[in-house]
């Protein structure tokens, strides 16, 4: 009888040791993380990589264009891309996919909105806000001293959708030029410059954000988007952007094999405009450093990143 418990027993143990052999291991190769120019985007990535680093996988984080990153995707010299904005990163990303090698993994719960925004107070020295008419009629109250007596818009970088302003604004013959920020922080310093001489300005903005949160301000309304409306795409360039976007993720076609468990958990992650909003707040409006926000978010939300494990 105890010889066929010890029999037994030897038997499960054998099972038990060879499903564990089954089952592939991730690879110790660092997952590589892209770190582009805006807040959300860059604390996300020290988020995701801290909830891979959780179950023992190796990470590493490298500055890549914002457009360019789908190819090094695609090529395999970085792994996944996590925050992918229909309006200023859909035609590379789906240009990228059609090339093969990268894989569409799924949307974040999020639903996008990118556009020209005005603090609420510029409302009041320009009515008829937030129509694009109204907003070039007032054109005068934006000008600054470089702008030529045109009015000023404070876009994002310039690798971000800079040639479809400048379309936008030629093609709706818009009193306006505009200027291309260096980075995310560029435009919110210059928020906060103006707001403190009650000064007129319009800045690219989207949502979500840390501005989503009861700072106050609206997106300037453009001609409706359709498909196919912007030059690049075929159209006349005379509309907005579309008004409700997805937030993609998308990873390297040998992810699922070489990090398997990584790329479950990668599948499962979805954040909410919340969420998002909130990363970007920890870091804009609290003042921590990118890594700091993402150790406190992941902290602070345990209960969230534990359910995609």
């Amino acid at each position: 009888m105890n010889f066929l418990k010890k029999l037994a027993t030897a038997a499960a143990v054998s099972s038990l040791v060879l499903g564990a052999s089954i089952v592939q291991a991730d690879s110790k190769e660092p997952i590589i993380i892209p770190t582009h120019n805006w807040t959300s985007q860059i604390t996300m990535a020290y988020v995701i990589g801290g909830i891979f680093e959780s179950i023992g996988d190796n990470v590493s984080y490298v500055p890549a264009d914002s457009q360019a990153v789908y190819e090094s995707v695609r090529n395999g010299d970085i792994t996944i891309a996590n925050e992918i904005w229909q309006s200023t990163f859909g035609k590379s990303f789906n240009n990228a996919l059609d090339a093969g090698g990268i894989i569409d993994v799924g949307n974040h719960a999020a639903v996008t909105k990118e556009e020209w925004w005005y603090p609420a107070y510029v409302g009041k020295l320009c009515p008829g806000l937030p129509s694009w008419k109204a907003l070039n009629d007032c054109s005068a109250l934006f000008a600054t001293a470089g702008s030529g007596g045109k009015g000023r818009y404070l876009d994002g970088p310039m690798d971000w959708h800079g040639q479809e302003t400048l379309d936008r604004i030629k093609a709706l013959n818009m009193n306006f030029t505009a200027k291309f920020a260096g980075s995310s922080g560029a435009i919110w310093a210059e928020l906060a410059s103006a707001k403190k001489d009650n000064r007129a300005v319009v800045v690219f903005n989207w949502s979500p954000n840390f501005t989503d949160a009861g700072t106050g301000g609206s997106f300037v309304e453009f001609p409706p988007y359709t498909e196919g409306c912007k030059i690049a795409d075929g159209g006349d360039g005379k509309c907005g952007s579309p008004p409700a976007g997805w937030l993609k993720k998308a990873a390297y076609y040998q992810m699922p094999k070489k990090w398997p468990t990584a790329y479950k958990i990668f599948n499962n992650i979805s954040f909410t405009k919340g969420q998002i909003g909130n990363m970007a707040a920890l870091v804009d409006v609290d003042g921590l450093s990118h890594q700091e926000a993402a150790k406190k978010w992941l902290a602070d939300n345990e209960a969230v990143w534990k359910r995609w494990l």
